[in-house]
This record gives C-alpha cells, structure tokens and sequence, in this order.
C-alpha cells in the first residue's frame, strides 16, 4: 500500500514563517520526522504530494521519494486526492496529513485494520474543536465538525491518517458532490461510509497537530522527550567549565564556551555557538547559531543563522537569519498571568499556553533593548529599531520604531545580511 503525505496546503496561519513541513526542530524538519515515523510503522512505498510553491524545497530534501503535484489548489484536500490517482489509481492507498504527528504504531495499527477503509480516531477526554466521529460497533458512520460541547457523537476525533482500499469508490465519489463549497473530500468520505465498512482505529497515543506557529513549541516539546540520553558529537567544543546536564543531543562541530549551560532536554544544532555565561534549557538549536554572552533561550525553537547576545528569548519561534541586539527581550508571561492569544488571520487565537513569547519571521533585525508584549509576531525582513516596544504584529518587510512614544511602522528599504556574509564573522568568533 502506498501512503501519501498531503503538503499542499500554503501555511497561511503559520504566518509569519513559512512552509511548516519544512522547518526544522530537533535536527529534523517537521517532513522528516513524519517519514521517519511513517517507516517505522511499516509505510516502506511513501508519496509525497505537494504544490508548485514547496515541491523543488521538498525534492531537495528527499531526492528519492516519487512526488505528486497538487495541480488545483483551490479544491484542498479533493484536488490532493484526484491528483493522486490520476497518478495511482488502481491501488490501495493511505493519506496521511502533513501536519499531524502521531506513534508509528499507529501507522500499522491501520495497515492492518482490514475493512474497505479505515480511519485513525484518536480518543479523548475533553471537548476539542475538530471532527468527530459518529460511529456504529467499529464502523465510521459520519463525521461531525466542531459540534459543540456536550453534543458530540463520540469520544473519537477524526486525525488525517485514512486508508482507502477501493479507489475506484474513492473516485466515484469525489467526483459526485458539490462544487460549490470547499469540503469535497468530506462529502466523498460521506458517501463511502454510506456504502462501505471504514473502521474507526482507535489511538490513544501521542498526537501533536501543527496549524498554528506556536504549535511548534509543543512539537519541539514532544520531540525533546524522546532524546532519552545524553550525546556529545567528538567534533563538538566543550569547554572545561560549561555544563551539559541531562539529555542533551550537540551536534558536529559545536562549541560550548567558558561557563556556558545546556540543561536538558535540549538540542543543539552543527557549529552552533553558546557562548560564555549563556543559558539553554528545554530547546531546539538550530545549525550555526550563536547564543551569546549571557542569553537565555528557554522552551523555544531556533531555526538556523540565529544570532543572539544579552537577549532573553523564552517561548518562542525564530526562522532563519535573525539577530537581535544586545538586551532584546521577549516577553513571554502576561501581567495578569492569564492565557495567552495571538491574531491569525484578523482572528484573535487563545493560544492554550499560559507562557508564549513571539514569532519572528526570517531574515529579521531585532535592535538593542527592544521588548515586546506576548503572543505578538514579526515578519520575515523586519528591522526593529533600538529600544522599540513591539505590542501588536508587524507585517512582513518593515521597519518598526518608536518616536515621540507612538510606534511607527514603515516599509523597510534595507536589506539583511545573508547568511554567508554572516557564517564569515561566525568563523572568526
């Protein structure tokens, strides 16, 4: 059975980092730790399915997986499925979402579920917005999105992990609904639970959707219990009087200087720098970052060619090529102590977290003593100027100051440095 993995979708509410299957974490970007748990839940003949806008990114990164190119965007998770079989449409297939991390056990509870179908319905205990599933014995009946507390059909929410053993059924029905609104695949899937036996194959296991950028500390989280012991690269720098403590994975050619701290679980990223008196704890490193003198970066996840010094960084998501200047802060705790929300999308998001920091797209200048309130996000090629207090999103490409006490935002006309220019200091350091 060839399983598919949807990537289609363009990451809109993952704004302002880009592409989420593509960002790394734990050495890993977020498609290579779904590959890895696919294979070893028995998934050996894997697809990718992506569109034009990440399927070169993704080919790069996994030269040897056959690819299938989304070619309508518009019509979401239909367009994936039709493009799939009018590729491979005589075989049975799995469709796997792109941004759901679950066990791989999982993955081979459903190779083996039998039936014309299954689908993966992960149980539990308190209300979640998402789709539920109506059940009769172990037979999928319906699915019912968001119904509301109190008026769900079962205790089982629908996950992206779907086994199709009939694809000329599949097609039948994506072929027959309505056009005129956006949920094709469901209405397909409607039609074969009508006419067909699709098993509910129950999951209680781990489960971490990806939709949101904050999601990411979760993921980093999840990730970060699964580094079960410590593990030193012998090319990797560690000065006598740095501390590693607990399990923490440092990669190649990393260097942990005078009084530097790693408490773990952590990871630490190839020819990533943390300097003296610097602090990580409980966080994802990218590759050839440098943590500064006497930075804390807790609970937070760095992407690569993160340049950081005097900063505290807590809770937080950063993309690629970001530096921020000395005494840059995030804050990451409400005065109040209350939950902390985000806008996506013009929509004010409760994040679930007590303590969420910022988002900060690539390519971003954060200046000297620039502080910001939590839950807020910076987009790719900002510059912040010195001592800015940042309390609401700043779009992509500006340039962001205080002035006379009232925020200015304008168009930034001044270019980052790449990450070329800056691996040449990084070298001399």
């Amino acid at each position: 059975m060839k399983t598919f993995i949807l990537l289609a979708g363009r990451s809109t509410r993952f704004w302002p980092l880009t592409e989420k299957t593509l960002f790394p974490v734990c050495g890993k970007t977020l498609l290579q730790h779904q590959v890895d748990r696919l294979s070893a839940g028995g998934c050996t003949d894997i697809v990718l399915v992506g569109g034009a806008h990440n399927l070169e990114e993704a080919t790069q990164a996994f030269p040897d997986l056959p690819m299938v190119e989304q070619e309508d965007l518009t019509l979401g998770m239909r367009g994936a499925v039709l493009s799939i079989l009018k590729k491979y449409g005589s075989e049975p297939l799995m469709l796997v979402g792109g941004n759901d991390v679950i066990e791989p056990h999982a993955y081979a509870q459903l190779l083996a579920s039998g039936g014309d179908g299954a689908i993966l319905a992960y149980n539990v205990d308190t209300y979640f917005p998402g789709g539920y599933l109506s059940i009769d014995g172990d037979r999928v009946t319906g699915i019912i999105e968001k119904p509301g507390e109190g008026r769900e059909p079962s205790n089982m929410i629908n996950i992206v992990a779907h086994v199709h053993r009939d694809p000329a059924a599949l097609s039948e029905a994506l072929r027959d609904i309505d056009e005129s609104t956006d949920d094709g695949y469901e209405q397909a899937l409607a039609k074969l639970f009508a006419t067909k036996h699709y098993k509910a194959v129950s999951y209680t296991g781990t489960w971490q959707a990806v939709k949101y950028p904050w999601h990411m500390i979760d993921l980093c989280e999840l990730l970060l219990e699964e580094i079960t012991k410590q593990k030193i690269d012998p090319t990797a720098q560690i000065h006598p009087s740095a501390e590693v403590v607990g399990n923490v994975i440092i990669e190649a050619g990393a260097k942990l200087m005078h009084n530097a701290v790693v408490r773990g679980p952590a990871y630490i990223g190839k020819n990533s720098i943390v300097a003296n008196n610097a602090l990580v704890r409980g966080s994802s490193i990218g590759d050839d970052c440098v943590i500064g003198y006497n930075t804390e970066v807790k609970a937070s996840v760095l992407h690569s060619n993160v340049w950081t010094h005097m900063n505290y960084i807590g809770d937080s998501v950063v993309g690629s090529n970001v530096s921020f200047g000395g005494g840059a802060i995030t804050g990451n705790f409400r005065l109040d102590e209350q939950e902390v929300s985000s806008v996506v999308k013009g929509e004010k998001i409760k994040t679930g977290r007590m303590k969420f920091g910022n988002i900060i797209g690539n390519n971003c200048r954060i200046g000297v003593h620039v502080s910001t309130n939590p839950g807020v996000k910076i987009g790719s090629g900002c510059f912040i100027a010195t001592s800015a207090f940042i309390t609401e999103d700043i779009e992509d490409e500006k340039f962001a100051l205080v002035k006379n006490g009232v925020l200015e935002v304008r168009e930034n006309t001044t270019k980052s440095s790449t990450p070329k220019d800056r691996d040449a200091l990084r070298k001399k350091l």
